[in-house]
């Protein structure tokens, strides 16, 4: 357990940054770049806790507070070191999501869900947190557009399940399937890979019927 505690804070802590980062576009100041990128950091695995009805886990422990805290001083601290090195907003949030989706799907099995629920857990608890972000900042959520999201948690979860039942060991478990959900995200963008968008039109339903 004191593994997933560490992915979950390293997990609090980039979801953050890239919330922090996506505030900075929008010219808010300390207080609210704070705030979007605690939303960030928070939103899924509160939404996940509040399913599970158990209490939201940063209402018992006060580090994912701090942690989003140091996050914000880390931009302010090295942002002109940051840009250099190229790290965007981006990496950030893909490595966030891998490993939040393996976090709430651990926390889900120790409950004692299933496999497929624990999945389902997993997803919102890496996915839920951005579309927070986004509906506050005004921004389409990356989860309802094109982009493999989604699909990449869903990915890591059933690598998580096949690691399981092959009875692959703790933490190794959880590493792969993190990095199956970053993968299949960097992978995704990189050659350009996406869900057909719906399309009604196309389909002649709006269209004029024939004489």
């Amino acid at each position: 357990m004191i593994f997933i505690e560490i992915l979950d804070l390293l997990g609090t802590f980039v979801f953050a940054v890239s919330g922090i980062r996506l505030a900075a576009t929008k010219d808010m100041d300390w207080f609210g770049a704070y705030v979007i990128g605690l939303v960030t950091a928070i939103g899924g695995g509160t939404t996940r806790d509040l399913l599970l009805n158990v209490t939201p886990f940063w209402m018992e422990d006060p580090t994912y507070l701090i942690v989003t805290g140091v996050a914000l001083l880390s931009i302010i601290i090295f942002r002109s070191r940051l840009l250099k090195m190229g790290i965007t907003i981006f990496l950030f949030d893909t490595i966030g999501l891998g490993l939040f989706t393996v976090t709430g799907i651990s926390k889900s099995l120790a409950l004692g869900l299933p496999m497929w629920t624990s999945i389902v857990m997993g997803t919102i608890t890496g996915t839920i947190g951005g579309v927070v972000r986004d509906i506050i900042i005004n921004e389409v959520p990356l989860l309802f557009r094109k982009d493999i999201y989604a699909i990449a948690c869903i990915a890591g979860g059933l690598v998580y399940f096949l690691c399981y039942q092959f009875e692959i060991l703790s933490p190794f478990q959880e590493l792969i399937a993190a990095i199956v959900v970053v993968a299949t995200r960097l992978i995704a963008v990189k050659f350009h890979l996406q869900l057909p968008k719906l399309d009604l039109v196309s389909t002649g339903k709006n269209s004029k019927p024939s004489k």
